[in-house]
């Protein structure tokens, strides 16, 4: 019977998933609802697996993964991300690699709508000041009529720009990969940033996109901007953001990923009030977690032909 490990479902999502179920009918089960915390403890849970079903991006599978694990012929991620793959390692070893892409697209680019309300808002902080008995008002600014720069295009990105022009944005976008969209004006990056009153990243991490948005592309930006990240945390310099937001060059950003994940006490970012930030939870709804679960397991399934 083949053996599938889940080394890595902290906190849990697939323990009490119908995706779970759908798998404990093909194969015996190595179920972990605590992070490995290390690489030998991550051989340990799934040296003798003949598929891992990987939840967590903190779980990193590096070449001494691969070569400690000899049995192992898939690794199907939950999520649309494999930075934290070697996929090279993998490719070398004949280990496949899957994921679940678009399925939380439309879950993460609703967060990215939201994020960018209560930046333009001032939601965040119109509500404390509120909670504190304060009367605070005429802080906010209109979107309708400004333009949405998208920088990449792909599902997640695609959804935005569609929300982004319902309600009444003028969306520009630039992608890798050029591809016409509906609706959306394609766009040199350099006067993407130049003429933007709102960016939002929707591009994945690879050895290209790390630090994407430095210094430069930051004092290109229109004074007054706002920056969304959904994507990464690690394809903005956040040095140089705390700096623009701190100096009031950017008006806000909202941010759900950051470099270092969860974030560290006493980051620059969390002593900001026009950083709006949520902790990496763009695409966790209930929707989007059982579709991605779903689809992680029938990515298994579809490999083995089960």
């Amino acid at each position: 019977m083949l053996r599938i490990s889940i080394p890595d479902d902290a906190p849990p999502v697939f323990a009490h998933s119908a995706a779970r179920a759908l798998l404990a009918g093909l194969a015996e089960l190595d179920y972990h609802d605590k992070l490995p915390g290390s690489e030998e403890r991550l051989i340990e849970r799934i040296g003798g697996a003949d598929a891992v079903l990987n939840i967590r991006a903190s779980s990193r599978f590096t070449e001494r993964v691969f070569a400690a694990c000899p049995r192992l012929r898939l690794v199907s991620v939950w999520g649309t991300g494999t930075d934290h793959v070697d996929l090279g390692a993998a490719r070398a070893r004949g280990v496949a690699v899957t994921n679940t892409p678009g399925v939380a697209a439309r879950s993460v680019a609703e967060h990215a709508l939201a994020l960018l309300f209560a930046a333009a808002r001032r939601i965040p902080a119109l509500d404390g000041s509120t909670h504190r008995g304060e009367w605070a008002r005429g802080q906010s600014i209109e979107l309708h009529g400004k333009r949405c720069g998208i920088v990449g295009l792909g599902a997640i990105g695609r959804e935005f720009a569609r929300l982004a022009a319902g309600i009444g944005m003028h969306v520009a976008g630039w992608t890798m990969h050029p591809r016409r969209v509906e609706g959306v004006e394609a766009i040199d990056l350099d006067d993407l940033y130049r003429t933007s009153d709102v960016v939002s990243l929707h591009l994945r991490l690879a050895p290209e996109t790390a630090g994407f948005v430095g210094r430069r592309e930051l004092g290109m930006m229109k004074p007054g901007a706002i920056l969304i990240n959904t994507a990464r945390g690690a394809i903005v310099d956040e040095a140089a953001l705390a700096e623009a937001l701190a100096g009031g060059r950017l008006r806000a950003a909202g941010l759900d990923v950051f470099a270092e994940e969860p974030l560290p006490a006493g980051h620059p970012l969390t002593r900001l009030d026009n950083a709006i930030l949520t902790p990496h939870c763009a695409g966790i709804t209930p929707e989007a977690l059982e579709a991605g679960l779903r689809m992680a397991v029938e990515n298994i399934r579809a490999f083995f032909g089960a």
